[in-house]
């Protein structure tokens, strides 16, 4: 798993970690090794802006971002190429899902929007492995949504940052960035890359008393 310095509740899984949201055996590894609750709340994934509330484990519905003020409550989304992003503040983690329709469509924006509303505002992102610039090949309709975030690919044709265009959305708040580029690394999966329907999980949680 890969924890970013400076976050109470934050991993990014590699592939090696496996999926743990409904694989019992898988998420009480990554959890021992984490050191959180075996029992994971996430959702089904809809490349959307519906942000769900976790108040206990299990799949939760149909959305793209899940925040919690439940102490101990994992709470867990799956990428191979989209953007894993978990979000951190005074009592509450949250984590995003978040493809290029949904960020053109305002996931980001939609979290950040819940987190206010619910004065648990953000106090730091940790953006995870996602499928870089050097690789994220798209058409004009794509790089249309996206504007100063478009670049080029190693082989020279039309890329987007998406990363880059989410942590744009999250300023003024401290970004972490992994910086690791899921179509290039062999250690993490990446649907372009293979047409796998294996995911690597983002993880969030608010260790206990933490909570005010």
């Amino acid at each position: 798993m890969i924890r970013p310095g400076g976050f109470r509740g934050v991993a990014f899984g590699t592939a090696d970690d496996g999926d743990g949201r409904s694989d019992k055996a898988t998420s009480r590894s990554i959890s021992r090794s984490l050191g959180i609750a075996e029992h994971w709340a996430w959702v089904s994934q809809v490349h959307g802006v519906a942000i769900a509330e976790a108040a206990e484990p299990g799949n939760i519905g149909s959305a793209d971002g899940i925040v919690t003020s439940v102490e101990n409550l994992p709470v867990a989304i799956a990428t191979a190429d989209c953007v894993p992003v978990v979000l951190e503040g005074r009592g509450v983690a949250a984590v995003v899902h978040a493809g290029w329709r949904g960020t053109a469509a305002g996931v980001v924006e939609a979290m950040l929007e819940a987190l206010s509303k619910r004065g648990t505002p953000p106090e730091r992102a940790a953006i995870g492995p996602a499928i870089g610039p050097c690789c994220y090949e798209v058409g004009p309709e794509v790089a249309a949504e996206f504007g100063p975030h478009v670049t080029r690919t190693t082989w020279g044709t039309i890329s987007v940052d998406l990363p880059g265009a989410i942590a744009a959305k999250l300023e003024p708040l401290p970004v972490w960035r992994s910086g690791d580029c899921t179509y290039t690394s062999e250690e993490l999966y990446s649907f372009r890359r293979d047409r796998t329907s294996r995911r690597q999980v983002a993880v969030g949680w608010l260790p206990s008393g933490l909570r005010s």
